[in-house]
């Protein structure tokens, strides 16, 4: 267990909740989903599914039934992983894109096999006890009936609005009265309702084998895309081991390749080298350190990572202690570098998290990739797809080139710590990528300064962009600002609709129950009894 600093550090008007049961999200109704399966006797997965399904229709700007999942279980006994991410159609080779430099990231092409809906099929088939059914009728109902538009939700539609295609879906559904809703306005997808019926009523098998894959391969096919029904029947899911890595008394874990949660270990690894506890948190010393280790296992993880069966290293080896030691003598404490990758030895998105009082813990992730992905809604049925495809290279060779029934690299990622084999935290911050910067910064606030979840999210965060450039928030103080500057960090501001400073979200376990905070940069809850 963890010994915390209480103290109100950072401008926030959130505190921590303390109960026995607890679910944190980013959007309040959606919390009140989770809490309502955990009061009629479900457990943290019934409580994370209710809640990740209700997240579709009520902040759909950041995932839909056309999304990505990834989870991090702790079951009471273990802990397990779940990689629900979709791979591209098999006709998606490297010729197809022949002449571009990039996938396009709107539209069928940058779409692959949406796999949040076999998540949630298969997290409560192993887990759940709740009927699946059940877990769908709170986002039924505000599909259906309705609901008001939270403010910071309305905030990132109307960013939306401006750079969404128009002839894909997107304004059909998203868009009522031609615009954006504004906060306070009711906003309802009948259509959504009904798909949502379906894929309840068939434990997603609509979504794959039926109908509703029919309606999106028709779509693919009416814009000359080259998704096809076996593409969503082939579809698979896996369970995985979540990597482990040692860091400020606790274990933290991540999912494996395809995704960037490596990158977050990598950092962590690297700071091992150096003394934080020795400097103040929120000082210039400090920040460097955090920044250069971040810089140097992002230039690791954007050469190497992708779908494990193409990477040219294993995960072990960019995690090699001697490896991550060998990094960490790059970094000059006076000034800072821009990296390039090493050589190591060869071998738009919500977060929640749930627990409850007989000990399973759940850190789930999913989304749509930037803001409201494609821009592709299927007619009719209200899915929204991710552009997860955009997230390919098209450079020949690279271990991340794009290629039929591969995965690409992926942003989204949920964490866990344990500590000496026992479950302490599920945690995750959102925001396609700033999400490994989250969570190093998140949890040295929280393992290395001993900050209680609420002031560890409160904190203002940093971004890293290319070479030497990062974004600072603007809660960062002038000291901090001016210290960074000098020693040769550029600070620029790098629009994004999508993605901000990121938002997180905690549950951490304490005696008797769980602390949960919730992430003041969003419309979000944290909740429990």
């Amino acid at each position: 267990m963890l010994n915390f600093d209480w103290a109100t550090r950072y401008a926030s008007r959130r505190q921590p909740i303390l109960a026995r049961n607890a679910v944190a999200t980013s959007q309040p109704l959606a919390t009140q989903a989770g809490l309502a399966m955990l009061q009629r006797g479900g457990n943290a997965v019934d409580a994370a599914l209710a809640t990740a399904i209700a997240l579709t229709i009520l902040e759909p700007c950041s995932n839909g039934l056309g999304s990505d999942l990834f989870a991090i279980v702790w079951d009471g006994r273990e802990l397990v992983g779940l990689n629900a991410s979709g791979r591209a159609p098999a006709a998606a080779t490297p010729a197809r894109y022949a002449g571009m430099t990039e996938i396009p990231p709107r539209g069928w092409e940058s779409v692959t096999v949406p796999g949040a809906v076999s998540g949630w099929a298969a997290l409560s088939q192993r887990f759940g006890t709740l009927p699946f059914a059940d877990l769908f009728a709170p986002a039924i109902r505000y599909a259906r009936d309705g609901y008001l538009v939270s403010p910071i939700v309305a905030g990132k539609w109307a960013l939306a609005e401006t750079v969404m295609p128009k002839d894909l879906g997107f304004a059909d559904c998203f868009l009522p009265q031609g615009r954006a809703p504004r906060p306070g306005e009711r906003f309802a997808c009948p259509a959504m309702a009904a798909t949502m019926e379906r894929i309840a009523d068939t434990h997603g098998q609509a979504f794959y084998r039926g109908e509703l894959a029919e309606a999106m391969v028709a779509d693919a096919r009416a814009h000359g895309a080259a998704h096809s029904l076996a593409d969503f029947a082939n579809h698979t899911l896996d369970w995985v081991t979540p990597l482990a890595l040692d860091y400020g008394g606790a274990t933290v874990h991540e999912i494996p390749p395809n995704g960037q949660g490596i990158a977050a270990q990598m950092a962590l690894g690297i700071l091992r080298a150096f003394d934080l506890a020795a400097l103040e948190p929120d000082s210039v010393a400090s920040q460097h350190l955090q920044i250069e280790a971040m810089k140097l296992a992002f230039a690791d993880v954007h050469r190497y990572v992708s779908d494990p069966r193409t990477m040219d290293v294993s995960a072990d080896a960019l995690l090699d202690p001697r490896y991550l030691a060998s990094r960490a003598t790059l970094i000059d404490p006076t000034r800072a570098r821009d990296f390039g990758p090493g050589q190591p030895p060869k071998g738009g998105t919500v977060y929640l998290c749930a627990a409850d009082e007989r000990g399973m813990m759940v850190s789930l992730i999913q989304s749509n990739y930037m803001g409201f992905g494609s821009g592709v809604v299927v007619p009719g049925t209200g899915i929204s797809l991710q552009n997860r495809g955009a997230g390919f290279s098209l450079s020949p060779g690279h271990p991340n080139e794009v290629g039929g029934g591969k995965r690409p690299f992926h942003t989204i990622i949920p964490g866990f710590l344990t500590q000496s084999g026992a479950p302490l935290a599920a945690f995750g911050v959102m925001g396609g990528p700033i999400q490994p910067p989250g969570h190093v910064q998140t949890l040295v606030r929280l393992l290395t300064y001993g900050m209680n979840p609420q002031s560890a999210l409160d904190a203002p965060r940093w971004k890293v962009n290319d070479g030497r450039s990062i974004d600072l928030e603007p809660s960062a103080s002038p000291a901090l600002r001016a210290g960074l500057a000098a020693l040769g960090h550029e600070l620029k501001s790098v629009a994004d609709s999508y993605m901000d400073f990121g938002a997180g979200q905690f549950i951490v376990r304490i005696e008797g129950g769980y602390i949960a905070a919730s992430d003041p940069r969003r419309d979000g809850q944290a909740g429990g009894f």
